[in-house]
Parts: C-alpha cells; structure tokens; sequence
C-alpha cells in the first residue's frame, strides 16, 4: 500500500492527532486488528469471520517478476501458459487463491516473499505476485509485466467491528474520497444545529443542517465532526383576500 495522498489529507483535516502507519506482512494483519494493536488496515480480501468490518477499495495487477535479462522483460504482458516451461516459486505467505499452480514447481517452497524475491534475483525461478509486493521489493537487477489470466488479489479497508470509533469514521470518509463538507456524517452522529420543535416558524420550508463528514484511524479518544452550513430559509408567499363581484 502507498497511502500518502490520505495521510497528507488526514493531517489537513486533522492537524493536532497522529496518525500513525504500521507495516506488516498481509499474513498478520487480520491478527493485528483482532489484537487491538492497530485501529484500522488494508486488507487482502476475502477476510476471515465476522468480527472485521471491510470496505473493498480496489483490485490488483497480477505481475511476474524476472531478471531483467530475461526472454520474459521483452514482452509487454504475459500469459499463465507461457510459464510453463518456468519454475514458478510459490512461498508460503502467497496472497494469491490459486486453483492450479503455473509452471514448473521449485524443490522447495520459500518462506516468504521476501525469500523468493531473492531467489529469482538468483536465477532460481520467477515469481508471481500482486503489483504493489513487487513494487515493495523492487531491485535493480528485476523487472516485472503484467499476467493477463491469473487470480488477481483485492485490496479492503479493515477495521474491528465493535470498535468502529469516531477516528475509524473519519479514516472512513477520507479512504472513500468524501469531503469536508460531506452531507454524510458519522453513524449515529445527530445533525449540527437542528432548531427545536418550538422554534420552527409555521410558515416555513426548505429548512435543512448538512452533517460532519466521517472519518479515521490512528489514534485513541473522538474528534467532533465538522459543521455543515444551514439550508436557507424560505418563506411561502401571502395572497391577498379575493374580491367580491357585484
């Protein structure tokens, strides 16, 4: 993941809390967020149990990773039968639901990405991985391109259920693009400034309060929501009293 662009909103909307990032491998994330240690995360889908609330945000390119010297760097994109003749490293922490391996099988399984990665710097093999992992693990001596007809991994926004607090709200609206001025508040948040019952003109129409916009992870504690403006108000017009005819 690359979340600068909501980082730096975060900190424009919420200047005086930190927001504070934790990377970890995609195998522990889900037991990060179960074990309270992190609020909110970025998730590969499918995520185990009900416990974790989850919004898909977007899917993945499938890339194979090679030496740059390889027959493979040559071609735009590839397909999974043209890996057959490869050995296709396959480690433990894979992300990717396969229904059959590509390739050729390696004598054995690396442990994590990581490890694979090296091994194909090696010459050992290839590797097939979401884009974003072969960005992370980006070497001068590898390239990548894309694999036209392999699973593809999706990428959710996570965070536990029962604990859906005002800052996971807020991290909420800032992931899924609202803004400031959002008309969608937090859950369960009242409108800003509803006049009372008793102070509502009779005659008047089009009144409205617009809500806080939602929001965050990061931090312990709540932030008030920001006040939306009030609708004008608009008054029905008076008739005069209709002339009698004669």
């Amino acid at each position: 993941m690359t979340p600068t662009k909501w980082v730096r909103i975060w900190n424009e909307r919420l200047p005086g809390i930190p927001l504070t990032l934790v990377q970890v491998p995609a195998a522990e994330a889900q037991g990060l967020l179960r074990a309270g240690e992190a609020d909110a995360g970025f998730l590969r889908l499918p995520v185990d149990g009900t416990d974790l609330s989850a919004i898909p945000l977007y899917t993945e390119t499938t890339v194979v990773v090679v030496p740059k010297d390889h027959l493979i760097a040559a071609a735009d994109e590839v397909s999974v039968a043209e890996l057959a003749d490869e050995i296709v490293l396959h480690p433990l922490d894979d992300s990717l639901a396969w229904e059959r391996l590509p390739g050729r099988p390696a004598v054995e399984r690396p442990v994590t990405t990581a490890d694979a990665v090296e091994l194909v710097a090696a010459g050992i093999g290839v590797l097939v991985v979401p884009q974003s992992l072969a960005r992370l693990h980006h070497r001068k001596d590898l390239t990548y391109r894309p694999l036209t007809d392999a699973p593809e991994s999706r990428i959710a926004l996570s965070w536990p259920q029962e604990k859906t607090t005002d800052r996971v709200e807020d991290f909420i609206g800032i992931v899924r693009g609202r803004t400031v001025n959002s008309s969608r508040g937090r859950a369960g948040a009242p409108p800003a400034d509803r006049p009372k019952e008793k102070d509502k003109p009779k005659r008047a129409s089009g009144t409205g309060a617009g809500k806080g916009s939602r929001g965050s992870s990061g931090g312990s504690g709540g932030t008030k929501g920001a006040k939306g403006a009030k609708g004008s108000r608009g008054a029905t017009a008076k008739r005069g009293k209709p002339r009698r005819r004669p």
